[in-house]
């Protein structure tokens, strides 16, 4: 499997066939990029009439309705005619769908492709990171993780960007970089799947914190304090599930929390800042129209933090103000009280 692909990326001129599994904002983000690399590109996703806008008006209105996509990007329902013979599948689809379409995925895929996981979330139902998913139902395949302050908008405006691309396979590392290189994009590479993985999933939670601060008027102070106490307790949640917590000081950790934390281009900041304008959670997700996988990704890590006994206080005190309709200044009286003895957890 990899000697045939390793082959062709020492020669940068080669073309590969490459598969994006999704059709959302950074989905699209990323097929269009590598098009106009000139690979072949097949974009899947399920909606018949949002193939034949790209196919046809080379735009996908829903999610990039400013874009004009390179003629190099197909969409396609079908995931057989997606993937058949891709050499690289890039899966982007919400975490919630992430497992059943693997598994479909499984009975189409050349055994030489490389998997390669665009999704920032975690299972409901086990807990498990994309890249164990992959893991599972395809085991045979070299897998990756691609993560970083990656907001699909500016990307598609060729705005200056870096993303990290994790496995254990410094093969496909190289490969991924060399695929997706360009002269706005540049792709770091990183052993630490699950850190990698972790981070990426794990700021969502904290862009809603961080939205609805925003939406209360709190000043620069406050979100100081609140992102450099979330980069804190996700270093301590990762490090309990395996990963390195220096890989939180990296793009992949820092660098896409400030991102998610800061910009209102973030769906998780707009959830949080819907929030604190006092709009119900029902009502902002419907409204968004996207998956933020914040949402879905604060329960389950509160689940998780409370089995394992984590000190996670701002995840506790966002879980009460969403969940449980607890009075946001109760929740922040109370966290202001909580221990605050040591600043900084990890030291070289």
């Amino acid at each position: 499997m990899t000697q045939s692909i390793n082959a062709q990326t020492s020669n940068a001129s080669s073309r590969f066939k490459v598969a994006v599994l999704g059709g959302g904002s950074f989905g699209t983000a990323i097929a269009n990029l590598i098009a106009e690399s000139e690979h072949e590109v097949m974009l899947w996703l399920r909606d018949q009439t949002r193939a034949d806008e790209i196919n046809h008006a080379h735009v996908n209105r829903r999610y990039l309705p400013d874009l004009i996509l390179n003629t190099g990007v197909k969409a396609s329902v079908s995931l057989e005619a997606a993937v058949t013979d891709a050499d690289f599948v890039f899966i982007a689809v919400p975490s919630s769908s992430f497992r059943s379409v693997t598994e479909k995925l499984a009975s189409v895929i050349s055994d030489r492709a490389y998997v390669v996981s665009l999704t920032k979330g975690v299972e409901k139902q086990s807990f498990a990171l994309m890249s164990q998913i992959i893991g599972e139902v395809l085991p045979k395949h070299l897998v990756g993780v691609i993560s970083g302050p990656n907001l699909a908008k500016e990307l598609v405006e060729k705005q200056i960007t870096a993303t990290v691309i994790a496995s254990q396979s410094d093969t496909l590392i190289s490969a991924v970089q060399q695929l997706l290189h360009t002269h706005y994009f540049r792709v770091y590479g990183n052993n630490d799947v699950f850190g990698v993985e972790l981070g990426g999933a794990l700021k969502n939670c904290y862009a809603i914190m961080c939205g609805m601060a925003n939406a209360l008027g709190s000043g620069q102070n406050t979100i100081g304090l609140l992102m450099t106490r979330s980069l804190a307790e996700m270093g301590r949640f990762a490090q309990e599930l395996g990963a390195n917590p220096m890989t939180f000081l990296g793009l992949a950790g820092v660098g896409d929390l400030i991102v998610t934390c800061m910009s209102p281009l973030s769906r998780n900041f707009q959830v949080g800042f819907a929030i604190g304008e006092g709009k119900p959670l029902d009502v902002i997700c419907q409204e968004l129209g996207q998956v933020a996988e914040g949402v879905n990704t604060l329960k389950l890590v509160k689940q998780e933090a409370d089995k394992r006994n984590i000190y996670m206080p701002l995840i506790q005190g966002m879980y009460r103000i969403i969940y449980d309709n607890e009075p946001l200044e109760i929740v922040v009286s109370e966290l202001m009280g909580g221990d605050h003895r040591q600043d900084v957890e990890f030291h070289l």
